[in-house]
């Protein structure tokens, strides 16, 4: 059956049939990483080609470069008790301070084969951990969406054992109601990754292995590394981005500068690594190396400065990541590679299939 998306020239909705949603890693179906799907689209002229990951580096140009996302993924995924003795389950989405103590943090409702967000939690409420531990809820995180309150500014007591040791022994990865079973953490850590710090995996660069880099590298293509500490993804209700932790060097700013200098095209690896770019990037184009938190929010409105394209996952209807790519590419040419990705079925979410957007 076709599924064809209804979607407006400002407004990127459409019906994700279950089918489409990939519920296992391309591993486990007999592939490799680099067997996933790959869709390229030029948004000069709205051509669309389709191809396989491993055939990247003849896609890419030499001389582009590729930004990329090195922040490894965490074991965010912890059992809990609720005080009235309920088991429950809570997601550690974003480290506010050093002594891995204080946390935004959602608690989430089991469900037969995955979890709901929780809406009924107060603030005072401790919920108990594996092993002793315990998560103090202490005041919402930013504005509740609809007047209900997912996240929460939360602090956490690892009884003594240190914020590593604790999540490598009782966490693990976050996993959404359309991956049925659970997978190891290594299915979750992409090729770049050496700094752990995301609740949820950067996935747009999942595809990549050691031997396409090699081959991307030889043919000239330039790897600008950035770190951006992802937290839990909006699936259920629509938010917008809210505050991460990024850090850009003075290397890449460099790289990145002197690409711009020689009308080279800047790729992002994903999302994630759009957004750390973009907040430090001035009006030109042009980037200095910064650390800190981010808030922008990339969309047609504010538009974008640095990159030129990006490779990325097909993303939830009405998302915000989909804002972003309208602001590159525009909502016409978004429309039209999401009814494509329909009409083809590729595959969604982070085990699925890629979009890579060029001019």
């Amino acid at each position: 059956m076709l599924y064809v998306a209804d979607m407006s020239p400002v407004t990127i909705d459409f019906t994700l049939p279950p089918e489409l949603e990939a519920s296992e890693p391309p591993e486990v179906r007999g592939l490799r990483r680099d067997d996933v799907r790959l869709m390229v689209s030029h948004y000069d002229d709205d051509r669309i080609e389709h191809h396989t990951f491993h055939e990247l580096d003849h896609v890419l140009q030499r001389g582009d470069v590729l930004i990329i996302n090195t922040s490894g993924t965490l074991n965010a995924a912890l059992a809990a008790i609720h005080p009235d003795g309920h088991m429950m389950r809570l997601h550690l989405s974003t480290q506010l301070d050093r002594t891995q103590q204080r946390w935004v943090v959602e608690v989430r409702q089991l469900r037969e084969k995955s979890t709901d967000p929780f809406f009924e939690a107060v603030a005072g409420q401790v919920y108990r951990l594996p092993d002793g531990a315990t998560a103090e809820l202490l005041t919402p995180y930013a504005a509740p969406e609809n007047g209900k309150t997912r996240l929460w500014l939360t602090q956490l007591d690892w009884n003594g054992t240190s914020f590593d040791t604790y999540l490598s022994e009782h966490g693990s990865p976050i996993r959404y109601s359309y991956v049925e079973r659970a997978y190891g953490s290594e299915y979750y850590q992409t090729v770049f990754a050496n700094e752990m710090g995301s609740a949820e995996m950067p996935s747009a660069g999942r595809a990549f292995t050691p031997e396409l880099v090699t081959r991307l590298v030889a043919r000239g293509i330039q790897f600008a590394p950035i770190l951006l500490h992802t937290g839990v993804a909006s699936l259920e209700a629509d938010e917008r981005p809210y505050s991460e932790y990024y850090r850009v060097s003075p290397e890449t700013a460099d790289l990145i500068n002197a690409a711009r200098r020689a009308n080279r095209r800047i790729i992002a690896v994903g999302t994630t690594s759009a957004r750390a770019i973009e907040t430090v990037a001035d009006k030109a184009g042009f980037v200095q190396a910064g650390e800190d938190w981010t808030e922008l929010v990339i969309t047609p409105e504010r538009g974008v400065f640095v990159v030129d394209g990006i490779l990325t996952g097909f993303h939830e209807p009405r998302a915000s990541h989909l804002d972003m790519l309208a602001a590159i590419a525009g909502h016409q040419h978004i429309n039209l590679t999401y009814r494509t990705a329909l009409q083809e079925r590729y595959l969604w979410h982070e085990f699925g299939d890629l979009h890579l957007i060029l001019p």
